[in-house]
């Protein structure tokens, strides 16, 4: 029989959720998902332009088209809900992902011999793509957010989105030079081994986690119904409804500079393009800056300020405001202006708010009657997916409109970067909104058995 003070030393062993060792684990599993991502998004995007010679609206499509796919997260994260291991769903989703991105880039032999083909093979395999994102990326972020401890959820969003961007640049390094000289073989071999490679790896980090003890918001919480009764559930929440709200504004705001800074900053600065990437650099570097003085400071403080998070998004986003507020000013000053410092601003606001606001998704994922947190970081990563596969294009309209109907680059992109602006002030002003004044802890955490069936 156990006695009280063992149970109080268990319960308190409970409430510790993951370790840090177990948290940059599940953080590989992020990065190996950006490191088969940027193949298709970023070498095979350059690929299908220069060598294969396509108009440049291809594969913006099909990048395009792989985000909209992801508006079926929520069906994913339901499925999780309602399935005995969340594992599976994050293995599967990466295979997909793994063998979908290798096929995209067997497209290359399509497209030489027969271009409807190609671009019937390209579509498909982006669609699956998508898919393969969507049941990974969904399954991981509510594996995170019901195993970490509240206080250690926005340390576990800095660790995790880090680790992507990580992933992102060490294959691009290794990558870049393992496909000297270019041939589409050559492609196709380096996406294949890079998707054994991050499989593997992500095998072994997420093994054993889903047997570590759930934090959950509260004791008696219901099972998840069906998909549509977990839907009405979700969206009958008015915080959970605020958030996707704030999510869409915020990320559109975020991702609607994309396709553009660069050529501002050759139009207007007369930057080359050497110059203009390395200031694409000084941007993910901002971003880094702000992710870990966010992680940081949820490590040092999040258990004593419950509101801190919450600061962090409205600071994020009045000051991603006033950055862009001032490119939208530089243009008429260009090119007699601190550019580089106005956009390692912009990344740092950018930073701070997007990891604040991904460890407040974590922490209100468990604050729902029922069980349903695969469905809420769903519902909020479509929400995501549907912000970034617009946000470009709509940059892009947005800029072309501007140029047409003013002559002027100075001013279209001057309208845009204002438009941005606005998007992220009026994100601030729902952020203020959710949690009613701070974002809401879940109560006491208590341990939940695993489930019997294993977790790998």
């Amino acid at each position: 029989m156990i006695g009280r003070g063992d149970a109080n030393q268990q319960n308190s062993a409970a409430v510790k959720g993951l370790s840090w060792v177990s948290i940059l684990r599940l953080g590989l599993v992020q990065a190996s998902m950006g490191a088969i991502v940027v193949l298709t998004n970023s070498t095979l995007n350059r690929v299908m332009i220069v060598e294969l010679a396509l108009a440049a609206v291809i594969p913006g499509l099909l990048v395009g088209l792989h985000y909209g796919v992801q508006i079926s997260r929520p069906f994913w994260g339901h499925r999780s809900d309602i399935g005995n291991s969340r594992t599976q769903w994050i293995l599967g989703g990466l295979a997909l992902l793994a063998i979908s991105g290798t096929a995209a880039a067997a497209t290359t032999f399509l497209f030489e011999i027969n271009f409807a083909a190609g671009l019937l093979a390209a579509v498909l395999a982006y669609a699956l793509i998508g898919v393969g994102i969507g049941a990974s990326g969904t399954s991981l972020l509510t594996l995170i957010a019901t195993k970490t401890a509240p206080e250690r959820r926005a340390s576990a969003a800095t660790i995790t989105w880090m680790l992507m961007i990580a992933g992102i640049v060490v294959t691009s390094i290794v990558t870049g030079i393992n496909l000297e000289p270019y041939s589409h073989l050559r492609l196709v071999t380096v996406t294949a081994l890079t998707g054994v490679v991050v499989l593997v790896l992500s095998a072994i980090a997420v093994a054993g986690i889903e047997r570590k003890p759930t934090m959950v918001g509260e004791t008696g919480r219901e099972k998840p119904g069906s998909f549509r009764e977990s839907v009405r559930e979700v969206w009958s929440d008015p915080e959970a409804r605020l958030l996707t709200v704030f999510i869409f504004l915020s990320m559109l705001a975020y991702s609607t500079q994309d396709l553009i800074l660069e050529p501002f900053a050759g139009l207007l600065f007369g930057m080359s393009p050497g110059e203009t990437t390395k200031l694409s650099g000084t941007q993910h570097g901002g971003i880094f800056a702000g992710m870990a003085l966010v992680g940081i400071a949820g490590w040092l403080f999040s258990k004593r300020k419950p509101g801190l998070m919450k600061m962090f998004i409205v600071t994020g986003c009045v000051g991603s405001g006033m950055a862009l507020t001032g490119l939208a000013v530089s243009a008429s000053f260009a090119p007699a202006w601190p550019l580089e410092i106005n956009i390692f601003v912009l990344g740092f606001m950018n930073g701070a708010f997007a990891v604040a606001a991904i460890g407040t998704m974590m922490i209100l994922a468990g604050a729902g009657k029922k069980a349903n947190e695969g469905m809420r970081m769903g519902v909020w990563g479509a929400a995501q997916a549907i912000s970034f596969g617009l946000g470009g294009l709509a940059g892009t309209i947005a800029l072309t409109l501007g140029r047409w109907a003013t002559a002027q680059d100075s001013t279209a992109f001057a309208i845009v970067f204002s438009m941005e602006a606005v998007l992220f002030l009026m994100s601030a002003a729902i952020a203020l909104r959710i949690g009613g004044g701070q974002v809401a802890q879940p109560r006491l955490p208590v341990h939940r058995e695993p489930s019997a069936v294993p977790a790998e």
